[in-house]
């Protein structure tokens, strides 16, 4: 399977930047198992214990088999004519706007974001209306691709 950006790319079109999810979307999963691997430890002989192990394990795996799959369907790019956004397999969710109708892109980050490189991206264009990209890594250098002509 092929990215999705190079099956639409219009003669002479280039990709100029590709960005996905940040891998902060990892986070919830790995605390589970975290978790489990610590209940798992104390546990010793007591049942319950194991138990509440099993369940955030497999909560976990799920939860980071998930974030990875979501990271993987995802496609973010800036080429010379437009902008395109992809999420989803089976499901998708597509958006494309020219660089020529791009009104404004605001970038909205935590501190966390700040430190770790990682917010929330919404772009603005004319007629369009406004599309927002969560959780993006690195999104300074998306911002720049995109308003920089």
């Amino acid at each position: 399977m092929g990215r999705y950006v190079e099956e639409i790319l219009q003669p002479g079109e280039q990709v100029r930047y590709s960005t996905t999810l940040h891998g902060i979307v990892y986070l919830p999963g790995v605390v589970c198992l975290a978790a489990a691997a610590g209940c798992a430890v104390a546990a010793g002989a007591l049942f319950p214990l194991l138990v509440v192990a099993a369940i955030l394990g497999i909560a976990g795996a799920f939860l980071v088999a998930r974030a990875w799959f979501q990271r993987w369907t995802t496609e973010t790019d800036v080429t010379s004519l437009r902008v395109i956004h992809k999420e989803g397999f089976i499901k998708r969710r597509t958006f494309e706007i020219s660089l020529d109708k791009v009104e404004s892109v605001d970038v909205d980050q935590s501190i966390a974001g700040r430190i770790f490189g990682w917010g929330d991206v919404t772009i603005r264009g004319v007629g369009k209306g406004i599309e927002r990209i969560k959780l993006i890594a690195s999104p300074l250098q998306f911002r720049n691709h995109i308003t920089a002509r």
